[in-house]
């Protein structure tokens, strides 16, 4: 029984819990499915994993109707952190208040990118200096169907070198000034304190960091002072060589076990634990394998209790996944895992082609729909 081995490794032993045996509708199986994170996907089972500081040893799937006996039967201290996974799993995400959006988190929603640099490795850029034209772009991008506009001024793909504070805030700030009466939710994808202040007071709304608030010093207390949601992304490594030989125990667990700690990090430098958005960082010091193990097992990040959001739009694992396709004809990929993480629950699509990206998810959420609709 995995009760009894991780009584045996101790306390070093962690528990996570997986939602998995994903059912379309929980009608007709009282006590056998939950709902997760309050949003439009149910779950049947449950799959434990047990780590130690070298991997995994043990794994079980649970059916949710055993699974609070199952959870009861853990020794401490596994067993009270099972039980706040446990209940993070089933708990409704409050929506997003941004500026005059509410965004609603009971259903995926679409984040539209905007890059305003000359290099960025998906369109090229070429609005780095055109605020009115990029302003129009985020228009037509929220009249498709994006709930959020991200808006960027430095490339963080692989190999990119660093922006001067500065020049990002030239490159931002009038885009985001012509938007802050336009309705319009605007989340600024930036590392540095001095570019989240300059685009906050210029009428952003979210922090969108790849560096979980890491790389400036300063940022943390930054989004602490202003009081405003942020989005953790994990990573391993600089953009300039994140991608050189990235390793992992256990890709999954890491990513989800140095997610936790930073949420810990922010919340206890002043920023409210429901402030919080969380990315698996998909693409940032990762290999193929490590993408595809991240991917299949997204669910699992439930257990942090925050919403999620998942940038895979365009990126190489597509490309390696389809015959070195390049990034202009990436988009089937792009939708197959935008879908792969709307059946997972996850909150937040961040992608580049918000028209077929939000008809994809309606025809899902149809789906879903139909299948809530009682005879």
């Amino acid at each position: 029984m995995i009760s009894a081995e991780i009584s045996r490794r101790g306390r070093g032993a962690r528990i996570y819990l997986r939602p998995t045996g994903f059912v379309d509708a929980p009608f007709g199986y009282d006590g056998q499915t939950l709902r997760l994170a309050g949003g439009l996907v149910w779950f049947a089972m449950v799959e434990v994993i047990a780590a130690v500081a070298e991997g995994r040893f043990a794994t079980a799937l649970v059916p949710v109707e055993r699974i609070e006996d199952f959870v009861d039967s853990l020794p401490e201290p596994q067993l009270g952190a099972a039980r706040v996974q446990l209940a993070r799993l089933t708990t409704a995400r409050a929506p997003l208040s941004l500026g005059e959006r509410m965004v609603r988190l009971d259903q995926p929603q679409a984040m539209g990118i905007l890059n305003l640099t000359p290099d960025s490795f998906s369109d090229g850029g070429g609005l780095a200096d055109q605020p009115g034209e990029a302003a129009d772009r985020a228009i037509s991008m929220s009249e498709a169907g994006a709930a959020i506009i991200d808006i960027g001024g430095e490339s963080t793909r692989p190999g990119a070198k660093p922006v001067w504070e500065g020049d990002e805030i030239a490159r931002v700030v009038p885009t985001i000034e012509r938007l802050r009466h336009a309705g319009i939710a605007m989340s600024l994808d930036t590392r540095k304190a001095a570019v989240m202040a300059a685009g906050l007071a210029a009428g952003a709304h979210l922090i969108n960091d790849v560096s979980a608030l890491s790389f400036d010093p300063e940022a943390i207390a930054t989004v602490a002072s202003k009081n405003c949601p942020v989005v953790l992304m994990h990573h391993q490594g600089a953009p300039e060589t994140m991608q050189q030989e990235p390793h992992y125990r256990d890709a999954l667990l890491d990513v989800y076990d140095w997610l936790e700690a930073r949420i810990d990090a922010v919340v206890a430098a002043g920023t409210a634990r429901e402030r919080l958005l969380i990315d698996p960082g998909i693409g940032f010091g990762k290999s193929l394998r490590h993408n595809l193990a991240i991917l299949n097992g997204l669910s699992l990040l439930h257990g942090l209790g925050l919403p999620i959001v998942l940038g895979a739009s365009r990126k190489r694992t597509i490309g390696a996944l389809a015959g070195e396709a390049p990034v202009e004809k990436r988009l089937g990929g792009s939708i197959a895992l935008a879908l792969l993480g709307a059946g997972q629950g996850v909150q937040l699509l961040r992608v580049h082609d918000v028209f077929e990206t939000v008809q994809a998810l309606r025809i899902w959420r149809g789906l879903r729909d139909e299948a809530l609709t009682p005879g």
